[in-house]
């Protein structure tokens, strides 16, 4: 909020990514483990932490001692900064499936210029059935259906916490067409993106403001 990280490269958790972006525009965020650009070091937390301070100890004291530490910590490899985040998406208590979290992160980082679903499956490389047959397992949608919610939320986000046209928010999440649009985003929330955003701005101006909406946004389903 104080303009510190402005123009810089930075990592945040991939929890709050969606939310970060949008509120912070002029930041370069990316979906790396960890970032050092110039005079400033962001870092996703969890294992990455450890992954960072030895990426710090290898470039101010060189790689040899930082090698030295991982192996006293039992690290086997060293991840460089740019790697990227795994998603790590729970369905039950210690339960996960990779190839869905891949596919989850493919949909997240392409809402401009979204995949089909054919190309998700070859990138995550699976079937486009057994895609759909993981989607329909663990998330109760095809998915078509849960991209399609994915660049809703993100469209009904930038509705209401930024200054961007409707147009402008229409091309951001990937739809090609003004009409597509407001009819899909009308069958989601039961409003057309206009009235969105003029409802929100009322709720402001009324001091009233809808605290899920200004938290974390909820994964769509």
């Amino acid at each position: 909020m104080a303009g510190q990280l402005a123009q810089y490269r930075v990592v945040v958790n991939w929890e709050t990514y969606q939310q970060f972006t949008e509120q912070f525009e002029r930041a370069i965020v990316s979906q790396q483990i960890f970032e050092i650009d110039r005079d400033r070091a962001t870092c996703s937390g969890g294992q990455a932490s450890v992954d960072f301070m030895l990426a710090m100890i290898a470039r101010d004291h060189g790689p040899d001692l930082a090698e030295r530490i991982a192996d006293t910590l039992g690290i086997g490899v060293m991840r460089a900064g740019t790697e990227r985040q795994r998603i790590p998406f729970v369905t039950a208590p210690g339960e996960r499936h990779p190839r869905l979290n891949d596919a989850l992160q493919l949909m997240k980082a392409n809402i401009e210029d979204p995949l089909a679903t054919d190309e998700i499956a070859t990138l995550v490389g699976i079937s486009r059935r057994q895609l759909e047959r993981l989607f329909r397992q663990y998330l109760g949608a095809m998915p078509s259906k849960y991209y399609l919610n994915l660049r809703l939320t993100k469209a009904r986000a930038q509705l209401q916490r930024t200054s961007k046209s409707v147009v402008q928010i229409n091309l951001a999440c990937g739809f090609s067409s003004a009409a597509h649009f407001l009819n899909a985003y009308r069958d989601r929330f039961g409003v057309t993106p206009r009235e969105e955003r003029r409802n929100w701005i009322e709720k402001q101006r009324g001091g009233v403001i809808d605290e899920p909406r200004g938290g974390a946004l909820i994964e769509p389903r």
